[in-house]
């Protein structure tokens, strides 16, 4: 087997390290529509309240910004539990 090398410890703990922001693009679509569908149903525990009612419509358009910390959150607590795996 000339000219072969063979793989390094190193290289193998690297290879699968994603970063947290990777991680929350992966995550976005998710938690967005949890963002989504928690507004909406937070309108409806606010409507039996007396307050208005959120309409499915604003309740996506309202988790399309908000989703985005959510899906921070998220990688970041994924990336804990990938590293707490590693070790």
């Amino acid at each position: 087997m000339s000219g072969t090398k063979s793989p390094s410890r190193k290289a193998l703990a690297t290879e699968g390290n994603w970063p947290v922001w990777k991680l929350a693009i992966l995550l976005y679509p998710a938690t967005a529509l949890t963002v989504a569908i928690n507004l909406f149903l937070a309108g409806l525990i606010a409507n039996s309240a007396g307050f208005g009612v959120i309409t499915p419509v604003a309740a996506i358009l309202w988790s399309i910004p908000l989703g985005v910390p959510a899906a921070w959150l998220a990688g970041r607590w994924l990336r804990g539990l990938m590293d707490e795996a590693d070790e």
